[in-house]
């Protein structure tokens, strides 16, 4: 049963291995291709994330670390 479930997970992770061309490259570096937030969910998660961090992290929000603001 090991031998088959070591096979299964080989498998598994190589099909995420992917090689880009250099033609594709412009296709992968547009806008909205990259891992961001959109700006509103961005000025979100930094509010988050300085209100838990008790510290103003130059976002202009400001916490005290309970999340309650």
């Amino acid at each position: 049963m090991k031998p088959l479930l070591c096979v299964f997970l080989m498998l598994a992770t190589l099909t995420g291995c992917a090689t880009v061309q250099p033609w594709q490259r412009g296709t992968l570096a547009r806008a909205d291709m990259q891992l961001r937030y959109p700006a509103a969910d961005q000025t979100l998660c930094d509010h988050i994330f300085a209100a838990k961090e008790a510290a103003s992290g130059g976002m202009g929000a400001h916490g005290g670390g309970c999340g309650c603001n």
